[in-house]
């Protein structure tokens, strides 16, 4: 496996067969835009993971750019950090508050509210237990905020990754959390005061890496799934649509996201496996590869046999070749507004005239027939993208995808944590009559956004780069 600056990270280790990410450990999505003020328009979120605050390295913030008509202006944000007014804890070196971020109205008032881990924070639980805060939304935006406790008694690095989903009261919102010593599920109803229905630790699927919540079986309840961190001589590591001892999917994952992609009415679970093949002929692919599980009234079977799509699938662009990592980011959106969800896949090693620049691909949902078709892709080397192409810029490091101008025509969001020195950068891609387009494009810079340091800001999120 590889390792981005190996040489300043813990080797990993081997507990129950399950290798344990490096320190420090992944973060896998991209921040989701939500409407946190209830204006009509959703607001970017920009999380900066290596923030610098108050003289703390790597403290950690998370920057808010309000939609509006117009789109985004860097000088309409907020930033908030563990020092914030209303925001529990505070700011200390490498907690990395903001490494992982999901949206959703947890509530049911109205307001979209952020969920924001720090999985490097100190708590009473030991060093590096982590700790998730709920940012509640509010007419004045995000004001205020209640931590959001493991029921676990010891923890570590919790909040790695998380994932939220409001489909109705009480249970049908729900939050997932990952960390390597289990994975946590909260049910609502949710609160402002910090309280919640219920929280189901499942400590018998080990380094949970990734969590995802979808209806895959059209009751109306968000149902988990997750992906573990590798397991031993296999590419990626165990994939779940049920998190349970025994439950794994046929196939492997290093990240995992949720979408209707043909439009049966059930969700469907899509997996990032970027790992060169562990075992020829048996699992992976070359280049990396994207596992598609079609949902159904009775969920995902787990000897079902999932889809697979890679960069030598028809239709897709470009090759599959060594150390791309197709499939090292992910999010699942209906970017073209034809009622199905399509899959948004980061390669952020892939080569184009430097190395490890990095690419992202588009895979529009279908009704029937493969996967690949129409499919198209944005690097810094695309006419109208600003910027350009450089070795280890990791363009892809994460995806996301909302529509901040409220023409219903949703924009998509690309980082890239290595641009300018791993200060990292997000571009914004405008909707466009079927598709995002790269006219238009436009590139924040974490100096845009008031995040001065020279180095390892991390604007947009770390994704996967300390594992693959």
């Amino acid at each position: 496996m590889r390792r981005w600056g190996a040489a300043a990270f813990v080797a990993a280790s081997l507990v129950g067969g399950v290798l344990l990410p490096a320190v420090p450990a992944a973060a896998v999505h991209g921040g989701v835009p939500g409407d946190f003020n209830g204006d009509g328009y959703r607001d970017a979120v920009l999380p900066a993971p290596g923030a610098n605050v108050s003289g703390n390295e790597a403290a950690g913030a998370v920057v808010v750019l309000y939609g509006s008509a117009s789109g985004l202006s860097t000088s309409r944000r907020r930033t908030i950090t563990q020092n914030t007014a209303g925001v529990p804890g505070v700011s200390e070196a490498y907690d990395r508050f903001g490494a992982a971020t999901a949206t959703a109205d947890l509530n049911r008032d109205g307001y979209a509210d952020l969920v924001v881990g720090s999985p490097y924070e100190d708590t009473p639980k030991g060093t590096d237990s982590g700790a998730v805060t709920v940012l509640w939304g509010s007419r004045s935006g995000l004001t205020s905020g209640t931590d959001l406790p493991s029921p676990s008694g010891s923890t570590l690095h919790y909040g790695e990754d998380m994932a939220a989903l409001s489909l109705g009261a009480g249970a049908r919102t729900r939050v997932a959390v990952a960390g390597p010593d289990a994975s946590v599920y909260f049910s609502g109803p949710f609160s402002r005061k910090g309280t919640f229905g219920s929280a189901v630790s499942n400590d018998n699927t080990a380094s949970t890496l990734s969590v995802a919540l979808g209806d895959l079986n059209g009751d109306g309840v968000p149902d988990p799934a997750s992906a573990t961190d590798r397991m031993s001589g296999l590419s990626g590591g165990d994939v779940y649509a049920n998190p349970a001892y025994g439950n794994e999917l046929t196939g492997n994952g290093l990240v995992v996201a949720s979408g209707d992609i043909n439009g049966d009415g059930y969700a469907d679970l899509v997996a990032g496996d970027p790992d060169e093949p562990g075992k020829a002929g048996v699992d992976g692919a070359s280049g990396g590869r994207v596992l598609v599980w079609y949902g159904s009234a009775t969920g995902i079977r787990t000897d079902a046999a999932p889809a697979q799509i890679t960069q030598n699938t028809a239709g897709v662009p470009g090759a599959s070749e060594k150390g791309d990592d197709f499939g090292g980011s992910l999010t699942v959106a209906d970017l073209n507004r034809d009622g199905l969800a399509d899959i948004v896949v980061g390669s952020p090693y892939e080569d184009l005239a430097r190395s490890r620049a990095g690419q992202v691909t588009v895979v529009p949902g279908r009704r029937s027939g493969a996967l690949g078709t129409g499919s198209y892709s944005f690097s810094q080397d695309t006419a109208g993208v600003p910027g350009a192409a450089e070795t280890d810029d990791f363009f892809g490091t994460t995806v996301s995808v909302g529509d901040i101008d409220k023409d219903g025509r949703p924009e998509l969001f690309v980082g890239a944590a290595g641009e300018n020195g791993s200060t990292g950068a997000v571009w914004v891609f405008p909707g466009g009559a079927s598709r995002p387009t790269a006219a238009g494009s436009r590139v924040i810079t974490a100096n845009a956004v008031g995040l001065t340091q020279h180095s390892g800001t991390l604007l947009g999120g770390e994704g996967l780069l300390w594992v693959i």
